[in-house]
């Protein structure tokens, strides 16, 4: 299983980086994050759809795409998990969409297996990563049986 995390916005040095860098470096399936950013200054709406293409040009053919959303389906993380297994069984490619501030278009989220919440709260785009990477990580050790997560 190969997972892609395809996010609006670049990172700089600080603590958001490095709480991606720090749940990235412990995730033991490939991981590959591509960060895409329109450098123009468009109008909101036209800013949606031009993240949009640049993250679906990011994305690995063949990929299951999950695309987060706030309007999406929220797991438990050992629901989660669960699918983390299937996917695993089916040594499926993942990609993770994750839009910029105004969130993603529906041309990401139309064209996803899955549209994930990762609950009711908004939250800012670029603490999103590593809240994903998190749970990513989370599975990772439930599916092994380890004691990072406690139910």
């Amino acid at each position: 299983m190969h997972i892609t995390i395809v996010a609006a916005g670049r990172h700089k040095a600080g603590p958001l980086k490095a709480l991606e860098q720090f749940y990235a470096e412990r995730i033991r399936w490939p991981l590959a994050i591509r960060e895409i950013e329109e450098r123009r200054k468009l109008p909101p709406a036209e800013l949606k759809l031009r993240e949009a293409e640049l993250i679906l040009a990011a994305m690995p053919k063949d990929a299951i795409l999950v695309a987060l959303d706030g309007r999406g389906k929220a797991f438990s993380s050992a629901d989660f998990a669960q699918r983390f297994a299937r996917w695993r069984e089916a040594d499926a490619a993942l990609a993770f969409a994750i839009g910029g501030a105004d969130g993603l278009a529906e041309s990401v989220t139309d064209r996803a297996k899955l549209v994930l919440s990762l609950g009711a709260m908004t939250w800012p785009h670029l603490m999103v990563r590593g809240m994903l990477l998190e749970q990513i990580y989370r599975a990772q050790q439930i599916l092994a049986g380890h004691p990072y997560h406690r139910a």
